[in-house]
């Protein structure tokens, strides 16, 4: 239950948006420390993602993840235990960033100890979502049996107006949680909404002194967003529209993404924070620009990076900036090298760049209104079919576990960015390379370049034979 009540003014109340946030919703777990929220987000994301350990603290910084509840898709947020009275300076920097995170978040759950009752921290947690203005589910986690899930009922003392017992480690309550998180979840806004118009929205992403700011004061035409060599200078993501030849464009300007490992300080929790809103941003664009320094290479962190965006179905362009410090042979050198560290998607399009000097930056204007169109195109169902066939006369699937499936048709479900759906006997005998081919198919049959193409298999059952 969400601590909502209509005629109570000390709880709060979420002001949903007048216009519905594009992107996933953020849910961000809190608690203090050692109440089990590393396993719980685990069960929610359904896989093993946080590190778990009886020892208190092992989560200190943030650690993100996508989830779903009853088909409702959201990125989950785990956060590291909340003391706010410790003395400890990392202690207080976690508090920050529990702060942080509820600051940013959609929805929070709020995690108690069922087995060893309420703490400080406990009210302390309590009084701060009340303050905040977000919609809360409070989680009595550690109820590991129905004696210890009724006597969860002690925590109501802490003045909450409801409470979900759960048991993250054998995975009782989590249908009812799960029902509680998809009816809080905010509204989105629908992939049509980012089509109501030509502007074409773009986030510029990368690691620290790639140029990013730079490059928006190049393509705007003057200085828009402050650049210094330091690295965290941008820390709000910056919102620059320019209008030129190519369309109108939103360029949005987000903060560095450091190495996981360089960002656990909690004393830089403004630089945690400017991270979450990058990725905040990247949601909520069509296009993300990935932008590397060319004079140094393309790193893991830069591949890290793109991969998020990969995740959350954005269009890519790769720009290869301070191009400028490169001859001939070194920019063939740092493209081959691109390819090979972003070989995961070798369909995104690498574009040299040079805010400094400004060559390229037209060339990367019209690359990202090429892919925003392409992850906005529609294919005509006919037009499709007619491939189609091709494809089966050409190319049939292969017998995979001793069946033979049978593909009926395609069609197109979605655009933002493209998903086809394949109609089949049996999609579970599709073959993996045969998947990947049909998809690469339609990519260079259609020109779907620079967005990510997603191709789904249904089972079509045979009718039955009248009086048979």
């Amino acid at each position: 239950m969400t601590s909502r009540k209509d005629n109570d003014d000390d709880r709060p109340r979420h002001k949903p948006a007048a216009v519905p946030r594009p992107g996933q919703p953020l849910v961000a777990i809190v608690g203090r420390p050692n109440v089990g929220k590393s396993t719980l987000f685990n069960r929610l994301v359904g896989r093993r993602e946080a590190i778990v350990h009886d020892r208190a603290g092992v989560t200190r910084d943030r650690h993100y993840a996508q989830a779903q509840s009853l088909g409702r898709p959201y990125t989950l947020v785990d956060t590291g235990g909340f003391d706010p009275e410790s003395d400890d300076p990392m202690r207080q920097g976690i508090a920050r960033q529990v702060g942080i995170a509820i600051e940013e978040a959609d929805l929070v759950i709020c995690v108690f100890d069922a087995a060893h009752g309420t703490a400080d921290a406990d009210r302390q947690a309590v009084q701060l979502l009340r303050r905040s203005d977000k919609p809360v589910i409070y989680v009595a986690n550690k109820a590991d049996s129905a004696t210890l899930a009724l006597e969860s009922s002690e925590l109501y003392e802490l003045g909450i107006d409801g409470l979900i017992a759960v048991s993250s480690l054998h995975g009782r309550g989590f249908h009812e949680l799960d029902d509680q998180i998809a009816k809080a979840l905010p509204e989105t806004a629908a992939a049509d909404a980012l089509q109501e118009d030509d502007l074409a929205r773009v986030a510029i992403v990368g690691r620290p002194n790639a140029g990013k700011s730079s490059l928006v004061n190049r393509l705007a035409g003057e200085q828009r967003v402050l650049v210094d060599d330091r690295p965290g200078t941008t820390v709000d993501p910056v919102d620059t529209l320019i209008e030129r030849a190519e369309g109108r464009f939103l360029l949005i300007d987000t903060a560095g993404i450091r190495r996981k490992g360089k960002v656990v300080k909690e004393r830089d929790a403004v630089e945690v924070v400017s991270v979450l809103r990058a990725f905040r941003t990247m949601e909520g664009c069509e296009v993300v620009v990935l932008m590397c320094d060319a004079s140094i290479g393309v790193a893991e962190q830069d591949a890290k990076i793109l991969g998020m965006a990969v995740d959350r179905g954005r269009a890519i362009v790769v720009a290869l900036n301070k191009a400028d410090q490169l001859d001939a042979a070194a920019k063939k050198k740092a493209e081959q090298a691109a390819r090979e560290k972003l070989s995961f998607a070798p369909w995104a399009p690498i574009v040299f760049t040079s805010a400094l000097t400004g060559r390229g930056t037209n060339t990367l204007l019209q690359t990202v209104r090429r892919v925003r169109d392409n992850f906005r195109r529609r294919v005509p169902t006919g037009e499709l079919n007619r491939f189609f066939e091709t494809v089966l006369a050409t190319h049939p699937p292969p017998t995979q576990g001793g069946k033979a499936p049978r593909l009926y048709f395609i069609t197109q479900a979605e655009t933002a960015p493209p998903l086809f759906v394949i109609m089949a006997s049996a999609p579970e005998a599709v073959h993996f390379s045969y998947q990947r081919y049909v998809a690469n198919q339609i990519r260079k049959t259609f020109d779907f370049e620079g967005t990510p193409v997603r191709v789904a298999y249904r089972e079509r059952r045979r009718r039955e034979r009248k009086g048979g």
